[in-house]
């Protein structure tokens, strides 16, 4: 015979539930917003990422977030993907250094990148990071945009939510700044982006807002760098499969068609 449970002991261990949440999450969901929704060349089902926005955000991540987050997903010759050759990459890895073997005194030595290494990290170690830069880490950006909801949607709204000054009212933090698209309104990290803080080769103006979009293609590109690769291959097969169904009802329709009858084949004559 089983017992029932007490309604009172179900009302306690909510609310005991309830208290247990981190203080952080319950006040992530009070204050969380919609964000708006850019368009984004590389959504729905066939979109693709667009090569020159690709090296554009390359170009800011390489210049400006390169100083403060890693990309340890990724290796140089990944770049390939976005069109860079090979002599270039060979180019860009050979210009970083990273740690190589100690020499024959035990010191420690350095060596430049090859190709196949991983992106050079910029702190030899998260303390080391967390230490020089406030006591919190800088996140690495592999797989940034793949972890937030509407991911691409809220990096963008975080580089361009920026508010210098903030507006009246706005509470005041030392080391913070005001931004429109995190909880609270306070972030720690300066704003990374504004206008003509780089130059494309390509010619493309270099506002804040088209920085801003092409950073977040090429760290959407850098969470799912084979995207493009599937969208192909599912295309050829959705044809392959489309192509094999319509041979499939013409050979159907050939086997299974209606012999004519005698009679009609007596009055013909």
């Amino acid at each position: 015979m089983t017992r029932s449970i007490p309604k009172r002991f179900l009302a306690g261990l909510g609310v005991l539930l309830g208290l247990a949440l981190p203080q952080t999450d319950r006040a992530r969901a009070e204050t969380t917003q919609p964000l708006p929704h850019q368009h984004w060349d590389f959504e729905g089902p066939f979109g693709q990422y667009n090569q020159k926005s690709l090296q554009r955000g390359f170009l800011i991540y390489d210049h400006i977030c390169s100083n403060c987050h890693g990309l340890s997903n990724l290796t140089y010759n990944d770049l390939l993907d976005i069109g860079l050759n090979s002599q270039d990459i060979a180019a860009l890895a050979h210009s970083k250094m990273l740690a190589g073997p100690p020499d024959t005194t035990g010191q420690p030595t350095q060596r430049p990148a090859l190709p196949d290494d991983h992106f050079r990290a910029p702190f030899p170690s998260d303390a080391i990071a967390a230490a020089m830069m406030g006591g919190v880490a800088p996140p690495d950006q592999s797989r940034m945009v793949a972890i937030h909801s509407n991911g691409p949607d809220w990096l963008y709204a975080v580089l361009t939510g920026y508010k210098i000054p903030s507006p009246p009212g706005a509470p005041v933090v030392p080391g913070k700044f005001y931004n429109t698209a995190v909880n609270g309104h306070l972030i720690g990290m300066p704003p990374p982006l504004m206008d003509g803080m780089i130059q494309y080769p390509d010619g493309t103006p270099s506002t804040l807002a088209q920085q801003a979009r092409d950073i977040t293609e090429f760290l959407a590109w850098a969470s799912d760098p084979h995207r493009n690769a599937r969208t192909r291959i599912g295309l050829w097969c959705m044809l392959y499969l489309a192509f094999m169904l319509v041979l499939a009802m013409a050979w159907k329709h050939r086997i299974w068609k209606k012999p004519d009858k005698p009679g009609n084949a007596e009055t013909e004559q």
